[in-house]
């Protein structure tokens, strides 16, 4: 009998990802479905999404995304990227007149995409600046560094190394959203599209939830993947990225996960910000 051909699934480079899905991608973990990675920045893969164009049967998405293609997609039970302490900051540079969140209202910011949670955290915790300006993640750091921008919106392992770019912490989105919450902030989620069988759907988080498991009892066998993808960072920042966004809420997200989900999308709702839809899970499978 010929296998079924492999489920195409989008995720980001960066470490935590990399690390949680190796297993998943490289048939380290029997399974009756097989998955074949499809690495992209998070915005690309938002849009990606959003426009419907050569959908991905599995892919990561932010939650402002996942809000525009609820019709299309359902979160799987793990693999999702939230916690405490890992919201995305606004950063300046160190010798800017910015001195509070309050100071954006007059600023041009960097975002790192329109469709990310960042921006839509931003958007509701924050005074509108003046301008914001859409870019690769990557790319909002040297911008503010250089002074294209007055602020910029980071994500990522960007956390970690903004002060070697010369900047200062103005905000951090991820403790304002915990103060105003009380739980974890909902980062992205790994969805699957609806139209799945619904074995099929139950069987992709089960491998997910097991490439996570497999990462962490032996995460010398996702080193090379994750070091292939993130040449540009140490092997400290990669352990303190994997440590922030890898955590039990990647293996399972539980009640806590997922009433933190869609607390986040009621909010953005309630702001208009975001369109109604369905409930963001499956429960038949």
């Amino acid at each position: 009998m010929t296998a079924a051909p492999p489920l195409r699934f989008g995720f980001s480079p960066c470490p935590n990802d990399t690390f949680a899905f190796w297993g998943a991608v490289h048939g380290a973990i029997p399974a009756p479905v097989r998955l074949e990675s499809v690495l992209a920045d998070i915005e690309t893969l938002n849009e990606r999404a959003v426009a419907g164009v050569d959908p991905l049967p599995v892919t990561k998405l932010s939650l402002p995304a996942l809000a525009r293609v609820l019709d299309r997609y359902a979160v799987l039970p793990s693999g999702s990227a939230l916690g405490f302490g890992c919201g995305p900051l606004v950063v300046c540079r160190d010798g800017a007149s910015l001195r509070s969140i309050d100071d954006l209202a007059g600023a041009r910011v960097a975002i790192p995409g329109r469709h990310t949670t960042a921006f839509l955290l931003l958007s509701t915790l924050a005074p509108a600046p003046r301008e914001v300006v859409p870019m690769r993640f990557e790319q909002v750091m040297p911008a503010v560094a250089r002074g294209l921008v007055d602020a910029g919106l980071v994500i990522h392992e960007s956390r970690f190394t903004y002060r070697e770019h010369g900047l200062r912490e103005l905000a951090d989105l991820g403790v304002l959203w915990e103060r105003a919450t009380g739980g974890p902030l909902p980062l992205g989620v790994i969805a699957a599209r609806r139209d799945l069988p619904a074995a099929t759907f139950a069987a992709i988080g089960a491998l997910l939830r097991a490439s996570v498991e497999l990462a962490w009892e032996e995460p010398w066998r996702a080193h090379p993947f994750v070091r292939a993808h993130s040449q540009e960072l140490s092997d400290e920042v990669c352990a303190r990225h994997i440590g922030l966004y890898v955590n039990d809420f990647t293996a399972d997200l539980g009640s806590k996960g997922r009433a933190a989900i869609e607390h986040l999308l009621q909010r953005g709702r309630a702001a208009g910000l975001l369109p109604a839809g369905p409930s963001p899970f499956r429960e038949d499978a």
